[in-house]
């Protein structure tokens, strides 16, 4: 149902690098980009995301109450992604753990601030 998801950088190329290599282990990568805009993901028919500056030139502000949200696989490739976000530059926002019975997730935000969290179900 989703077709891509767009977060706003202040630096295209520190968040194409970002996005893509943390993703890649799923199979992601650099689709398309346009210059100020960028799509990452496994396949135009699949979801995506894109990484942009604001088209107002104005700041990129990471909104209050969303959040990426990425199927992990398993608990143990949510431990590796997160980790690799943390790797890669992102900050903290909850280590991998068990949230709630079925629900283990790492939390992060990206160098611009966007909120992302790896999960699995189960």
């Amino acid at each position: 149902m989703i077709g891509y998801v767009t977060i706003g950088t202040h630096d295209m190329e520190k968040a194409k690098a970002f996005w893509t290599t943390l993703l890649e282990p799923l199979g992601a990568k650099l689709i398309m980009d346009m210059g100020r805009i960028a799509f990452i993901g496994s396949g135009m028919d699949k979801p995506m995301l894109s990484v942009c500056t604001p088209a107002d030139e104005g700041d990129p502000q990471p909104g209050n109450g969303n959040m990426l949200a990425f199927p992990g696989g398993s608990r143990q490739d949510v431990d590796k992604l997160y980790a690799r976000a943390i790797e890669l530059g992102g900050t903290d926002e909850g280590p991998a753990g068990e949230r709630m019975p079925t629900f283990y997730g790492g939390y992060f935000r990206d160098p611009d601030g966007n909120k992302a969290v790896f999960y699995h179900m189960g």
